[in-house]
C-alpha cells in the first residue's frame, strides 16, 4: 500500500519529511488529527531497517496519540515524529536542532516531546529552534516515571478485574524491556510485593534488575512463553502477533509499549484465549497528561498531574465495562471511548463563535 493509501487507512491530515544535507537528518513528522487542538506526541529516534518502517511506525504511533489524548481527556490531537538514525551513535546537538526547526516550520500544528531513543535533555537541543516543544526539564521533566506510575495502576485495575483484588503480592509479572519507564514500572512492581521475571536486549539492564529486585533473567525471545500472572511489554511495538500470542502463558497483558498489537485482530486473539488486555493508549497515557500539564494556565504542578494520571485505574474499568456490555474486545472499547469524546468535541466546531 503506498504512503497517500496508508493516510487514508488511518485517517491522518498530514504526513512531513524533513531532510537536512548539513546534519543527515531524515526524520518524518506524522499530524493525524486535531479536532480537540494541537497534535502532541514526542519524537522517536530509531535505525529502522527500512524507510517504509519508519512511515509506518510515525503513522501508527501518531494514529495512537489521537486515541490517547483523547481518552486521557486533553484538549490536543494526536501527532508523532520520528528521527531515522541509531540514538547510541548519531544523535548530536545539531541534528537534534535541524529537527526543531522543522517543527517550528510547521507553526504549532504539532508539539514534540521525548520518546523512545531520546531524552529531555535532547529536548533542551530542540527547544533552541523552536517554541512547541513540551517536556521541559524545568517544567514536567522526563515523563516516563509518570507512565510508569500510570501502567502501575492500570495494572492494579487489571487485577481487580480477573482476580477480584488489586493487591500484586505474589503475583508473577513478566516484563519485556527495561528502559526508562519499564525500570520504573519494576521498582513499583517490586514494592507492591511481585515477583519479576524480566529480558531486554541490553545484558546489563536485566544483570541490574536481578541484583536490585530479585528478578529472574529470560533471554528476549523466551518472554512470552513464561509462567506468569501478568505480561507488561515495556519495549517496541507489535509483540502481539500470530507467532507470540500462541505462546502466552498469562491471564493478563498490561504494559507501557506502544502499538502493542501487530494488527487489531490480535485483540480478538487475547480475547479468545481469556487473556485481558489493557489497550495501550489508555494504561500508558500517564507521560502525555504529565507533559500536557505544562499548558494548565496556573503553570505545571506534579500533584495534578499524578492525581490525574491516577484516573488510568477507572477509566481502564470503564473500557473493560464497554467490552462486556458490547460484547467487543478491550482494543475495540478503548477507541469507543475515545471516538465519543472526538466526537463529542468535534460537534462543537458546527458553532461560529466571532472573535
Amino acid at each position: 500500500m503506498g504512503i497517500f493509501g496508508q493516510m487514508e487507512q488511518y485517517g491522518h491530515e498530514q504526513l512531513v519529511f524533513c531532510y537536512d544535507r548539513s546534519t543527515g537528518l531524515r526524520a518524518i513528522i506524522a499530524i493525524h488529527d486535531t479536532t480537540l487542538g494541537p497534535a502532541l506526541g514526542g519524537v522517536r529516534m530509531w535505525k529502522y531497517e527500512r524507510e517504509d518502517d519508519a512511515v509506518t511506525d510515525v503513522l501508527r504511533l501518531s494514529r495512537g496519540m489521537t486515541y490517547k489524548n483523547a481518552a486521557m481527556g486533553l484538549n490536543l490531537g494526536g501527532g508523532k515524529a520520528v528521527i531515522w538514525a541509531d540514538p547510541r551513535t548519531e544523535k548530536s546537538e545539531a541534528l537534534l536542532r535541524a529537527f526543531g526547526k522543522f517543527v517550528q516550520s510547521l507553526g504549532g500544528r504539532y508539539i514534540t516531546a521525548e520518546d523512545v531513543g531520546t531524552t529531555v535533555e535532547d529536548l533542551t537541543y530542540v527547544q533552541m529552534e523552536t517554541r512547541h516543544a513540551a517536556g521541559r526539564a524545568e517544567a514536567s521533566g522526563d515523563p516516563s516515571p509518570v507512565t510508569a506510575y500510570g501502567v502501575f495502576e492500570g495494572i492494579k485495575a487489571c487485577a481487580r478485574q480477573v482476580f477480584g483484588s488489586e493487591d500484586l503480592k505474589d503475583k508473577k509479572v513478566a516484563v519485556q524491556g527495561l528502559g526508562k519507564v519499564g525500570w520504573a514500572l519494576c521498582g513499583h512492581l517490586h514494592e507492591a510485593g511481585a515477583r519479576l521475571i524480566v529480558t531486554d536486549i541490553h545484558p546489563e539492564l536485566v544483570d541490574r534488575a536481578v541484583r536490585e529486585f530479585g528478578a529472574t533473567p529470560v533471554a528476549p525471545a523466551e518472554i512470552y512463553g513464561v509462567a506468569c500472572d501478568i505480561f507488561a511489554p515495556c519495549a517496541m511495538g507489535a509483540v502481539l502477533n500470530d507467532e507470540t500470542i500462541p505462546q502466552l502463558k498469562c491471564r493478563i497483558v498490561a504494559g507501557s509499549a506502544n502499538n502493542q498489537l501487530k494488527e487489531p485482530r490480535h485483540a480478538d486473539m487475547l480475547r479468545e484465549r481469556s487473556i485481558l488486555y489493557a489497550p495501550d493508549f489508555v494504561i500508558n497515557g500517564g507521560g502525555v497528561v504529565n507533559v500536557a500539564e505544562e499548558f494548565h494556565p496556573v503553570g505545571y504542578s506534579r500533584e495534578r498531574a499524578l492525581a490525574r494520571v491516577a484516573t488510568i485505574y477507572d477509566k481502564l474499568l470503564r473500557v473493560f465495562q464497554i467490552a462486556e456490555e458490547r460484547n467487543i474486545s478491550t482494543a475495540q472499547a478503548a477507541e469507543v471511548l475515545a471516538e465519543e469524546r472526538l466526537q463529542r468535541i468535534g460537534q462543537l466546531s458546527r458553532l461560529y463563535v466571532a472573535e
